[in-house]
């Protein structure tokens, strides 16, 4: 079955603002029909970490509340505390870090809601019977939202190869022990040669299970919960992943938590990517390296799947940008992705949410 994607570039004239496209563009792909009269809607985002400017504006945002109001909706603005430690660990440093970057109510005219509380232990077990996961554990507040909206930045990630729709819904709605779940297996190791004993591994690693011994990082697989931040702290490259269960596991297993987290909401979600500022990296870190291609444009669609495969097609088929990270992969038509993270097999979290029905990898583009 073939999915409809909705694009738009952001080519805009006096008559024709990026404004008025997006709304063409999310009314078109249909908010009206997954939202309804008196419906609470969660609109799943992320506020960006402090330091970090590659989040999706506010300004972007605020529009789409305003959408969301004008059908009769009654948005919250809405993310999941951090496994990691950051600016985003529980919800009085999440909602002071959406704050700093723009997300005041003044601005976006939507409450925020952190959704798995307070230390992110708010949480609903749900069922999913699947291949890696029995159950999963969503924040809460997500759970008990009547429609979902997820606005991802589409960009690069260091876990899953690139971060979309599925990950902004799958990983971003767990909660904490969610979170913890999905990383379980995930082992990063030290590449001796290349350490040179600085210790910003230790000090940001929020298992504490990183100690420095004889100039060289050493780390604790027993205490290591398979976040990642020391990956993305090293500066030398000495630390990467070393899959201690396979890559395609941890995939599947946030996929899984996409199922769950949209098990209550047929028919009551939609998908928006911003595909700009293709940062190689999550939106997680305290930074944002300069961008892979150019800023494409915008799509829409309520297949998670479709939408997120259309992303990376939209991508690979610009060329790199010169500044960019990437020394290989660089010709328009190659997988950038691939060429950021060579040993990750992004495209498998598409084809294993194809095969548990979450959409279809077929789509149609149509521009608005």
């Amino acid at each position: 079955m073939t999915s409809t994607v909705y694009f738009m570039d952001f080519k805009a004239t006096f008559k024709d603002s990026g404004i008025k496209k997006l709304h063409r563009l999310v009314d078109t792909a249909g908010l009206s029909q997954c939202v309804k009269n008196r419906d609470l809607v969660a609109l799943k985002l992320h506020f960006g970490e402090l330091g970090n400017t590659a989040f999706i504006r506010p300004v972007y945002i605020r529009q789409i509340v305003n959408m969301i109001k004008n059908a009769g909706g009654a948005p919250f603005l809405t993310d999941a505390n951090t496994l990691y430690a950051g600016s985003r660990g529980d919800a009085v440093q999440h909602l002071n870090t959406a704050i700093a970057n723009g997300f005041a109510y003044p601005v976006v005219e939507a409450p925020l809601v952190i959704a798995d509380g307070l230390r992110g232990r708010t949480e609903t077990a749900v069922e999913i019977n699947q291949q890696r996961f029995r159950e999963v554990y969503i924040g809460t507040e997500v759970i008990n939202a009547d429609a979902l909206i997820s606005v991802a930045h589409f960009k690069g990630h260091e876990l899953s190869g690139f971060g979309g729709a599925i990950k902004n819904v799958g990983m971003g709605c767990a909660s904490r022990r969610g979170k913890m779940a999905q990383h379980s297996g995930l082992g990063p190791k030290v590449k001796e040669k290349k350490c040179i004993g600085c210790g910003d591994c230790s000090e940001h690693c929020p298992a504490g299970a990183i100690e420095i011994v004889d100039e060289i990082a050493q780390i604790d697989h027993e205490k290591c919960i398979g976040c990642g931040e020391c990956i993305l702290v090293c500066e030398q490259g000495a630390i990467q992943i070393q899959w201690a269960k396979s890559g395609e596991e941890f995939l599947e297993r946030m996929v899984e938590y996409t199922l769950g987290v949209l098990k209550n909401k047929t028919g009551k979600t939609l998908y928006v990517n911003f595909i700009n500022h293709v940062s190689p990296a999550c939106d997680c870190v305290p930074y944002n390296d300069a961008p892979i291609v150019r800023d494409i444009g915008i799509v829409a669609s309520t297949d998670p799947v479709a939408i997120d495969q259309a992303s990376v097609d939209l991508v690979n088929q610009e060329p790199a940008l010169p500044d960019s990270c990437l020394s290989t992969h660089t010709d328009a038509g190659a997988d950038k992705f691939r060429g950021v993270y060579p040993n990750v097999d992004h495209l498998h979290q598409l084809a294993y949410a194809e095969k548990l029905g979450l959409g279809s990898r077929q789509y149609e583009l149509v521009k608005i």
